[in-house]
């Protein structure tokens, strides 16, 4: 009998890197059990577009676990702040935004240990990347082997795999985007087959979920898909 594939918990927003994450996962041979989490953010399109890649990706199940992170705002995502718009790159580069969360990475990265947990995974997959990002400091390499140091402190699986039990594994935190460029990313998409057609990724859609094109996140997307060659199949206003 063969042997069945290790589980691995993705966090999958809906957007075009999570999108690839799981795709990724996939393709190393993983079966992906996906995870959403609805906190309370402006954006909520983003949550229809998770179910439709789940759906694409073939996963084995796909949750969404409601944290409403709403209710402490501090956002321009989860609060009543305007989502800043027309910005340029250099502009994009320099400091934290207000479109940060509070805690929203660490927050998902922790729900996400848990049904690990439940699961029997020992694989975390985020789609982090910290170079065509937007400061945040919950996407850093660093900030991703610290959380994987915590995963193993605190929890039983953790603590079996360090104490040498028969079939324990320390929890792994894989974020294989890290490194890559926007455009790298989508091309590696592109490879293994993702539909960016079913994303999203716009921090201020129209009503009917149309991406504004404006917003940080429209903007290094549409600079993505031009740098890699292709045309972005999502709609945008105007």
């Amino acid at each position: 009998m063969p042997e069945a594939p290790p589980k691995a918990v993705v966090l999958l927003s809906g957007g075009l890197d999570s999108a690839t994450v799981a795709a990724i996962a996939r393709s190393e041979g993983f079966e992906v059990y996906a995870l959403s989490v609805d906190y309370g953010q402006r954006h909520r399109f983003e949550l229809e577009s998770a179910a439709r890649v789940a759906a694409a990706a073939g996963v084995a199940e796909h949750r969404t676990v409601r944290v409403d992170l709403g209710q402490i705002g501090g956002s321009a995502l989860t609060a009543q702040i305007d989502v800043p718009q027309d910005r340029s790159d250099d502009a994009i580069a320099d400091g934290i935004p207000v479109t940060y969360v509070p805690a929203r990475n660490t927050v998902m990265l922790s729900v996400a240990l848990g049904w690990a947990e439940v699961l029997g995974a020992a694989d975390l997959w985020v789609g982090v990347n910290a170079v065509d990002y937007s400061g945040y400091p919950d996407c850093r390499p660093e900030y991703i082997q610290a959380f994987e140091r915590l995963a193993n402190l605190a929890t039983k699986a953790g603590v079996e795999a360090a104490a040498g039990s028969p079939g324990a594994q320390p929890i792994r935190v894989h974020a294989p985007l890290i490194r890559l460029t926007k455009a790298e990313i989508i091309r590696r998409g592109v490879e293994l087959g993702v539909d960016y057609g079913l994303t999203h990724t716009c921090y201020s859609p129209t009503d009917g979920g149309l991406a504004c094109g404006r917003c940080d996140a429209c903007r290094l997307r549409l600079k993505g898909f031009a740098e890699a060659g292709l045309a972005d199949p999502v709609g945008y206003a105007g």
